[in-house]
């Protein structure tokens, strides 16, 4: 019979990640992002140590970039030190973001981290707090952040462990929306006799199988308003069995938020505030004292809808919002509205506008086809924006788009082209 033990399963920290197109934000807000990765961080090394937990394992892109801050990795190794006080070990992969071929500093790291090489997949005893044999943990990290080969393929067991832990970071079944980094297949993963993948890469948690385990726990902070909800980590417990539970232990400082407000034909100015209010405050308790960044999606049908697509209108009601839900620097839970986001003349109208003839119906289906097609997206973003990319600032702010962002700009142009082609035609 083997020993209990429980750990922490973390990845994707993004340390000193920097939260660009903050300019414009409160200074209260533009800091308390800045520095939520690293107060992430710190909640992780708080939740480890309060929970009596026997290790840590952090599963690739420790940090930002290859080459790695400063304050990013002394804030580590603060982390590393305390761990190492309460005797928890430490086991670390690099990924695509942090490959151990980047520039670092000359830091020491205490004995309780241990930091696996690139060459091959290391093996490394975790032990509980009270000195038994607990697990074999594996890893490797990447050399570079580009490794197209499955990596997976070469862990193999070493016996003479009751638990088997492999370390990775990685995309499962080329999981869409995610660079296709150490690809590797789930039925692979679950054939290997490990008995947990502890995976990174992905930024939303997911349990993909179990008996054996494989995981992605997500990051630990949203950074944008692509990663929304709740961030952290599992904690995984292991039974004298051989039983796995696992339970998520959230650990953002900042919670990223989308919420869907809906308009009717007859809805005017008056509805519209009192929705966009109860919506938000109702973000603010789902935020459970924590503060949060909050876009609001404005859809339905009506002329007052029509009106909001106005990038004007829309921003004016956004900071009207700003100001009724006070000011971040005189509540710790304050919401801040990142944007209003409107869809004009709803769904079903664009739907029976996109299948009939004309311009009108011509525009819409080439924005819809367009939006969803990213190789489409970027042809028609190059070609439209054509002269923009004359200026150098221009350029680079296109060229920084990424699908999600390139499919909702050619879908808000349709939208405010379309509702212009209606009010002309009225």
């Amino acid at each position: 019979m083997q020993p209990s033990f429980r750990f922490m399963h973390a990845a994707d920290l993004h340390l000193d990640s920097p939260f660009r197109g903050l300019s414009k934000v409160p200074f209260a807000v533009r800091e308390r992002l800045k520095n939520s990765t690293l107060n992430a961080l710190d909640r992780l090394v708080d939740t480890v140590l309060l929970e009596e937990l026997d290790f840590l394992v952090l599963s690739g892109d420790l940090y930002d970039a290859a080459d790695r801050s400063l304050r990013a990795q002394l804030r580590m190794q603060q982390a590393m030190d305390r761990l190492s006080e309460a005797g928890a070990q430490v086991f670390v992969v690099h990924g695509n973001h942090d490959p151990s071929g980047g520039r670092t500093a000359r830091l020491d790291w205490p004995a309780n981290v241990h930091i696996f090489g690139t060459e091959e997949v290391g093996c490394a005893p975790a032990y509980t707090r009270g000195g038994e044999l607990a697990a074999h943990v594996y890893g490797i990290s990447y050399r570079e952040s580009a490794v197209k080969d499955n990596l997976a393929l070469r862990y193999r067991i070493r016996e003479s462990a009751p638990f088997h832990l492999a370390v990775l970071h990685g995309n499962i079944d080329g999981l869409q929306g995610h660079d296709n980094y150490a690809p590797c297949k789930l039925g692979e993963l679950a054939a290997s006799g490990f008995d947990y993948w502890a995976f990174g890469h992905i930024h939303d948690r997911r349990v993909l199988h179990e008996y054996p385990h494989v995981v992605y726990p997500g990051n630990i902070q949203g950074r944008s308003i692509r990663e929304t909800g709740p961030k952290g980590a599992y904690r995984v417990d292991v039974s004298e069995q051989g039983r796995v539970s696992l339970s998520f232990r959230e650990l953002s400082e900042v919670r990223w938020l989308v919420r869907d407000v809906r308009l009717g034909e007859a809805d005017g100015e008056q509805s519209l505030k009192d929705r966009l209010l109860e919506t938000a405050e109702d973000a603010r308790r789902e935020a459970e004292g924590r503060p949060s960044v909050l876009r609001l999606r404005v859809a339905g049908d009506g002329a007052l809808l029509e009106r909001l697509l106005r990038d004007d209108e829309a921003e004016e009601w956004a900071a009207e919002l700003r100001s009724w839900l006070g000011s971040p620097d005189e509540r710790d839970d304050w919401v801040w509205v990142e944007r209003i986001a409107v869809e004009a003349g709803g769904r079903s109208r664009a739907a029976d506008e996109a299948s009939e003839d004309g311009f009108l119906g011509e525009l819409l289906r080439l924005s819809a086809a367009s939006s969803s097609d990213p190789d489409a997206s970027r042809a028609l973003l190059r070609e439209a924006a054509a002269p923009l990319r004359q200026h150098p600032r221009l350029r680079q702010w296109l060229d920084g788009r990424d699908d999600t962002q390139r499919a909702e700009l050619i879908a808000r142009a349709g939208e405010l082209a379309a509702a212009l082609l209606r009010e002309s035609g009225d």
